[in-house]
């Protein structure tokens, strides 16, 4: 081979390397190209998903009514169930000292009784033995005190203390209340103490 086509094949072969650079180049470029636009797609995308997880307008007002509404209805129920405590406690409020009165109820009713049953009492005393005890017993009455029906009532344990059976006199009075041995007295629709009855069986 001889100097001149030596020459022409190193020129070909630089042109050959230039052009496959030039085409190495144009394939980063075009993949630049590519990525860029691929990353642009996606910052789109996310850009779409943070827009659709934001609340609208119109979301958020139903949102905060809704809460709104809730917090009210809340509200509401507290302040029911505090003005039902506050006439439970002014209706039961004074139970337990009701409650302690009642042996002095038994005490005037025993006074009263034994009174009426002696022969030589005079009249005005058993009359204002018994105009105490009226006044006592209307006095609870005001208090919302009253006493729990027994004789001839059917038993029953929630108003009662069965403290004796005994044969019943007539059919129709077996599970009945027979005799009341202790009067019971509830307040409103609870009891403050149950009455000792006999029952027929």
């Amino acid at each position: 081979m001889d100097e001149q086509q030596e020459k022409a094949f190193n020129e070909e072969e630089q042109g050959q390397s230039a052009a496959n650079t030039g085409n190495e180049d144009a394939t980063n470029l075009q993949d630049d190209t590519v990525n860029m636009a691929e990353d642009a797609v996606e910052t789109d995308n996310m850009s779409d998903e943070k827009k659709h997880d934001e609340p609208t307008p119109e979301e958020k007002y139903a949102s905060l009514n809704d809460s709104y509404l809730r917090l009210i209805a809340e509200f509401d129920n507290f302040r029911k169930r505090t003005i039902r405590e506050k006439a439970d406690l002014i209706k039961s409020g004074g139970a337990n000292v009701l409650t302690n009165l009642l042996p002095v109820i038994d005490d005037l009713e025993r006074a009263l009784s034994t009174l009426q049953a002696a022969g030589d009492t005079p009249p005005p005393v058993v009359e204002g033995m018994k105009l105490i005890y009226d006044k006592f017993i209307g006095f609870l009455l005001q208090q919302g005190v009253k006493i729990i029906d027994a004789v001839g009532q059917p038993f029953d344990t929630e108003w009662f203390e069965a403290i004796a059976t005994i044969p019943a006199p007539e059919e129709e009075m077996k599970g009945k209340v027979i005799d009341c041995v202790q009067t019971g007295y509830k307040l409103y629709d609870r009891v403050l103490r149950h009455a000792k009855v006999v029952v027929g069986e």
